[in-house]
């Protein structure tokens, strides 16, 4: 037997295999559309759009039902300290590091029916397909359902190691405190360092998700193979003026907070769209002091969100836009500050991941595209820890976290298969290499 050399996981190595004898295999569309309806009635609203806020009664008869699922697929089932669901379907070979799928079931107030859900379907349907068709991998599958993505990412992170140990640095949807939440679905808080897993224990993890934009549906794609989870830098900027009278101060003797935060914003915009790569930057919430309609605006607040799968970008973006500020603030008679809020490294997928992906996408005759995500997923910290890739299928006009999110079922299923051949390929390179 051979496996992953013990410190180098975040990069698969060697030349690919051909694919695993098991290549044949297909996802029952029609089952996988059915659970996923059955699932997203567990917090359906009036609306059609699923409450399931992490931790809720609803969370915890989601995650029951998915628990009873895995059994009944031939899954032993977990919950680790960090209130992870995690059922595995064993490998010929015991001893392998484990193939890992999944994502999360927790949804925001009023989310979609896939958003994360589909993710945890899948690795579902691919353990039923295995499972009925009598077939093992080489190694074993985990598929992994991760407690709170919309919120904490308590689950996640702890899993990977970069959870913190600040009971007050978690923030839940319902408000509850780290340490009861996690003892409402089975975690323990006290234990949380049991969770982690170490880098050699995992051989590859590969999550299917829902764009969640409309970038597949815009070139005409039927998948995207995501290059990686982009980078953020957030911060709150700051203007301070002189709040004064609407109308008995001149043009040329104004010192307002607002025009001049204006153009910040501006130059915000001119900057990601001009800069080189696909950087995204947005303002998206703006506060101004006093607020009156015949008062010039003294003081503005507003958030700049700037996000790049290089962080070398971001970092030039955040510099070139601080040069630019410190000639705005001379020019309006103004003082500007700029301060973090939070910084999130990039975390690119495994280009042998991609590579099997694309190879997927080949064999099933589906066309394909590489993209970036700009929205974090539980594989962000994923590949932290392991080689990671990620499968998008289109969002319907881009739209998620919204009653309206749809993905078809033709869909959900082209993706799902994309995800089972990618595992085959992954489990047949990995076990002969």
């Amino acid at each position: 037997m051979t496996q992953l050399s013990v410190g180098i996981p975040t990069s698969l190595n060697g030349p690919l295999r051909p694919s695993a004898p098991a290549a044949g295999l297909r996802a029952d569309g029609e089952r996988l559309a059915c659970s996923l309806e059955e699932l997203s009635q567990i917090g359906r609203l009036p609306s059609g759009a699923v409450r399931r806020l992490a931790f809720s009664d609803e969370d915890r008869a989601a995650r029951s039902l998915v628990r009873q699922w895995m059994l009944e697929a031939g899954m032993e089932v977990r919950i680790d300290a960090a209130g992870n669901l995690i059922g595995r379907y064993e490998g010929l070979d015991p001893q392998a590091p484990v193939l890992a799928t999944g994502s999360h079931i927790d949804t925001v107030p009023e989310g979609g029916r896939y958003d994360g859900a589909l993710g945890v379907m899948a690795g579902l349907e691919v353990v039923r397909v295995l499972a009925g068709q009598g077939q093992r991998l080489h190694h074993p599958l985990e598929v992994i359902v991760f407690a709170d993505e919309e919120s904490s990412m308590v689950g996640c992170k702890t899993l990977v190691g970069r959870g913190s140990d600040d009971p007050a640095s978690y923030v839940t949807a319902l408000g509850l405190p780290i340490e009861a939440a996690l003892a409402s679905i089975g975690g323990d808080w006290e234990q949380r360092a049991s969770a982690r897993r170490a880098p050699e224990e995992i051989a590859a993890f590969l999550e299917l998700h829902v764009e969640q934009g409309g970038v597949l549906e815009a070139v005409g794609k039927e998948i995207g193979v995501v290059e990686g989870v982009v980078g953020q830098q957030r911060y709150t900027i700051s203007v301070s003026g002189q709040a004064n009278h609407a109308g008995t101060t001149p043009m040329g003797m104004r010192r307002d907070a607002l025009t001049t935060a204006a153009q910040i914003i501006l130059a915000v915009e001119d900057m990601a769209l001009h800069f080189p790569g696909d950087p995204v930057a947005t303002v998206g919430k703006l506060q101004v002091w006093p607020n009156a309609a015949n008062i010039v605006p003294g003081r503005v607040e507003f958030t700049l969100d700037m996000r790049d799968l290089s962080h070398s970008v971001i970092d030039h973006m955040r510099a070139h836009l601080e040069r630019k500020i410190e000639h705005i603030a001379v020019a309006s008679r103004t003082r500007i500050a700029m301060t973090p809020q939070f910084v999130v490294d990039p975390s690119p997928a495994d280009p042998r991941i991609q590579e099997v992906i694309t190879e997927s996408c080949q064999q099933l005759g589906l066309s394909y595209t590489h993209l970036p995500s700009r929205a974090s997923h539980d594989s962000q910290e994923l590949g932290r820890l392991t080689a990671m890739g990620m499968i998008f299928v289109p969002s319907r006009d881009g739209v998620s976290h919204s009653a309206d999110e749809y993905t078809s079922p033709e869909q959900c299923e082209q993706g799902v298969n994309v995800l089972l051949q990618s595992l085959i390929r992954l489990d047949a390179s990995l076990a002969g290499s």
